[in-house]
């Protein structure tokens, strides 16, 4: 009525809740979950409104509580940084970790990442991380997580369902299409991101999807995967970091060329069309290659392999020495040039190396 007043009695305080993680249960796989800075997800607190990132195991857990159905979780922050900040690093920090942890009891190794670099980091892991036990799936998420239509909880309860699979590689696993009913699995030296904002970015390029992972848990495989190994784990992480990544273009003068890879260990070019560059190039590449620079040529293309007996163009760069890329991406090529210099500077090995182990399995 008319007398009614309202008066303010008190304020609540926003009080830290203690939030435990209940006890692992019997019979189901562990998953460890290890930050490189992201905001994993997030969680609304009901009593101020305040939305929150989820950093720790606990509020993870709590932004999304499904993830205890799947499996039992532990996680922890590796590093806190912005993903194009990442570099070779952080790539050997996170191999020795994810490591430890399959060698520790886990299941599997969730590895929440910015998604600009997402799929280098994940090239870089699958070439460190050998005889692996279980897999180490990379997540991450298109929209930030205090959004209504951020994918952050549904990539992240995807990549928890394959603890319980017979898989023992490097994947990444985000949305196939905009809405929720599925993320693909991506074998992690087979995936980019083709697109700048799309919550399906993530493609295989020259590979098919390993298989998908549906709404209702369900994980359907496609094309064959390497299944669990039988330990232990090994990150064989030694990396040299002085390779530099050239993408040509029309008109690209020598002098711009050779001041890019001056003094690198280590080159790759990503050139036009089958792995073509202009013919003022081809001195400095022969100095390079003759210098025993390694030089390894992919395609701007993406999509398909290097041909370099298919033109004279190609047919002249083998001669100077020139490495096919094959089917690899630019930056995967890039990756996998930093590793094998990390275990041999010897010419013959490195073009060996390149050209002979796989992008799946590297064995040695």
């Amino acid at each position: 009525g008319p007398d009614t007043t309202v008066g303010l009695v008190g304020k609540g305080q926003p009080g830290d809740v203690a939030r435990t993680l209940p006890a692992p249960k019997a019979g189901r796989p562990t998953a460890a979950v290890l930050g490189t800075g992201g905001t994993i997800a997030s969680y609304v607190d009901y009593r101020t409104g305040a939305v929150h990132p989820a950093v720790t195991a606990e509020e993870l857990v709590f932004s999304v509580p499904e993830l205890l159905d799947v499996c039992n979780v532990r996680a922890r922050v590796i590093c806190s940084v912005f993903s194009e900040n990442l570099n070779a690093t952080h790539w050997q920090e996170l191999a020795v970790e994810a490591a430890k942890e399959l060698n520790g009891g886990a299941q599997a190794v969730i590895i929440p990442h910015g998604t600009d670099t997402l799929h280098v980091t994940s090239a870089a892991l699958a070439f460190m991380l050998r005889n692996l036990t279980g897999p180490v799936v990379l997540v991450g998420s298109q929209r930030s997580s205090d959004r209504p239509s951020s994918d952050a909880a549904f990539n992240l309860l995807c990549a928890a369902r394959l603890a319980a699979e017979d898989l023992g590689e490097v994947v990444t696993c985000l949305h196939h299409e905009t809405g929720d009913t599925t993320c693909d699995v991506i074998r992690g030296t087979k995936v980019r991101k083709m697109h700048a904002s799309r919550r399906d970015a993530f493609k295989p390029v020259n590979d098919r999807r390993l298989g998908a992972v549906h709404a209702d848990g369900r994980v359907a495989w496609e094309a064959p995967a390497a299944p669990r190994g039988t330990g232990p784990v090994a990150a064989e992480t030694g990396m040299d970091e002085d390779v530099v990544l050239v993408q040509f273009y029309p008109g690209m003068p020598a002098r711009r060329f050779e001041a890019l890879t001056h003094g690198a260990h280590g080159v790759v070019i990503a050139g036009t069309g089958l792995g073509h560059v202009s013919d003022e190039l081809m001195p400095p590449i022969r100095t390079l290659a003759a210098g025993g620079v390694p030089v390894v040529m992919t395609t701007q293309c993406l999509n398909g392999r290097v041909g370099l007996r298919v033109y004279d163009k190609g047919r002249d760069l083998l001669a100077a020495g020139v490495i096919p890329g094959e089917d690899m991406l630019p930056e995967v090529a890039l990756v996998k040039l930093m590793w094998v210099l990390g275990r041999t500077t010897d010419s013959e090995e490195v073009r060996e190396l390149i050209e002979r182990v796989s992008d799946t399995d590297v064995t040695m």
